[in-house]
């Protein structure tokens, strides 16, 4: 009997740049983070499908964000995703992984970022704008300069804009120091999965840290600073319950979950969701992961 011959795995499988956006996007949806949309756990008005819907949507447009820019890139993936599902499942994102999949291939992403971040254009803060505007994020509220809600042509650069948004907005500040806390994210994910973690559970230990240590942008948007902070103290609480697998932990992340359920999920940590699709592209992107990815 004739037998198939059979590829042994490899550690840097044959992605484009887009796949790995979509990848990304993903395992971020499919980790079962607490108080965010996840496999078997749906919103009222959000289901993890729009989420898998909107990956498959995005992942080829942002290959060509070097070609077409950063800004033109976010508002045509914002287009398509709320012509696909209707709703805004991934601004943050998208806000995020643009820059990352402008800088060129050959060109390392922590050097390449400061180049794509000082080659914004006003064209780009006006298609950025534009953007937010059609994705209707929650908790927007308005400002007194560079209010997104305004439709005339911004007067201040996008770069400029973020910086004004960086003290109340985690996504904002990545502008401003060069995506310091995506690479930081990316680095405990990394050393996450070579302690034999699986993905998915590194993914969550990774969130629980970061939102420990940076108060949710949207959470603060829609509750307010101070449940923002009680919300990262109980991601800290959860992490002092021991390791994933251990019943403390278990038991700790599912009354978690639970909590920022409730009062119509207005409690999500979405913010912290986005900075962790970031930092999954970064090791796709670096070829930082052993495959085949060993998710559950």
């Amino acid at each position: 009997m004739s037998t198939l011959a059979v590829s042994p795995p490899t550690t840097s499988p044959p992605t484009t740049l887009g796949t790995r956006v979509t990848l990304a996007c993903i395992w971020e949806a499919t980790a079962p983070k607490p108080g965010n949309v996840y496999r078997g756990a749906d919103f009222e008005d959000l289901s993890y499908v729009d989420f898998l819907v909107s990956a498959a949507v995005v992942g080829p447009l942002l290959q060509q964000t070097a070609q077409q820019g950063v800004g033109a890139t976010v508002l045509e993936a914002v287009q398509h995703t709320r012509s696909a599902v209707a709703t805004n499942t991934n601004l943050g994102m998208l806000l995020l992984l643009a820059p990352l999949a402008a800088v060129p291939a050959e060109v390392t992403l922590k050097k390449g970022i400061c180049r794509v971040l000082a080659s914004f254009t006003d064209t780009d803060a006006k298609h950025v704008f534009e953007a937010i505007r059609t994705a209707q994020p929650g908790g927007l509220g308005s400002v007194e300069e560079a209010d997104v809600n305004d439709t005339r042509a911004p007067e201040i650069s996008l770069l400029e804009a973020m910086q004004q948004a960086a003290q109340r907005d985690l996504i904002a500040l990545q502008y401003t120091n060069n995506f310091q806390q995506v690479f930081e994210v990316a680095d405990h994910l990394q050393h996450l999965t070579q302690r034999d973690l699986s993905l998915s559970e590194a993914i969550v230990q990774a969130f629980l840290q970061l939102l420990a240590e940076n108060p949710d942008s949207l959470i603060a948007r829609k509750c307010g600073e101070q449940v923002a902070n009680e919300v990262s103290a109980q991601a800290a609480a959860v992490l002092g319950n021991g390791d994933p697998g251990e019943s403390t932990y278990q038991t700790a992340l599912q009354a978690f979950d639970f909590s920022l359920r409730v009062d119509g999920h207005r409690r999500n940590p979405g913010t912290s969701a986005d900075m962790i699709a970031a930092a999954l592209f970064v090791l796709l992107r670096e070829n930082r992961l052993k495959w085949p990815v060993r998710f559950y």
